[in-house]
């Protein structure tokens, strides 16, 4: 019975998908927050926002997207422009975000959005963004807000990546280090991931290490 009650009480999530069905630029799928209530709608807001925000092209004055849909619309717009302005070499555009889920309890909510999005060039731009979700009122949490000594987090946290990455020849100047844009609950402890634009180094991906909750707890607001 008690595992029970706590079941019901976690935020329920469904997937949902959304394209671009006339060319198929665009594939979505992201966790959507169930209910009416004031928590899924925040949640679901923020995640919608982001989307929108990724899915911005070329000339985006003018544009005011709301929705998801509207955005991909958009998004398909900017395209046939770039086609009818460029009819003998048009690469073909893409847009795939996915989102996951990397920890539910019955305090926090932490979920990821990973993106690729390639409007002609050579490659890709592919980004990862985790929002941490109180899941007692849906809003976001900021990084600092995680924890009850920043400080303190910040010393353990520069220890592990030094750990972590040193014996990859993968290295931040002491005096240089500094905490990622994108920190996040997982099932393993808390990961702190590091996209291409925040690394000065040749990985062919964003950079990601998680330390373990026994080594963290004492630093957490969220237990």
């Amino acid at each position: 019975m008690i595992v029970s009650c706590k079941e019901d009480a976690l935020m329920t999530f469904q997937e949902s998908h959304f394209s671009s069905d006339q060319n198929g630029l665009v594939d979505i799928n992201i966790p959507v927050a169930q209910g009416e209530d004031s928590i899924a709608t925040s949640i679901n807001a923020t995640i919608e926002k982001h989307i929108i925000y990724e899915l911005l092209a070329g000339e985006t004055e003018g544009i005011n997207a709301n929705t998801i849909q509207e955005s991909i619309a958009s998004f398909s717009k900017e395209y046939s422009n770039f086609k009818n302005d460029f009819p003998d070499n048009t690469p073909l555009w893409e847009a795939q975000i996915d989102g996951d889920i990397m920890f539910q309890s019955e305090a926090i909510i932490s979920i990821a959005l990973t993106s690729y999005i390639n409007t002609g060039g050579a490659q890709g731009i592919l980004h990862i963004s985790i929002y941490n979700f109180n899941a007692q009122t849906g809003k976001t949490i900021l990084n600092k807000d995680l924890f009850n000594d920043y400080d303190g987090f910040f010393k353990i946290a520069k220890m592990y990546y030094q750990k972590e990455f040193e014996s990859e020849g993968i290295s931040m100047e002491s005096e240089k280090f500094t905490l990622p844009m994108n920190i996040g609950y997982s099932t393993e402890g808390i990961l702190l991931l590091y996209n291409m634009n925040e690394i000065n180094t040749f990985s062919k991906g964003p950079l990601d290490f998680t330390i373990p909750y026994s080594a963290i707890s004492y630093y957490l607001n969220y237990q």
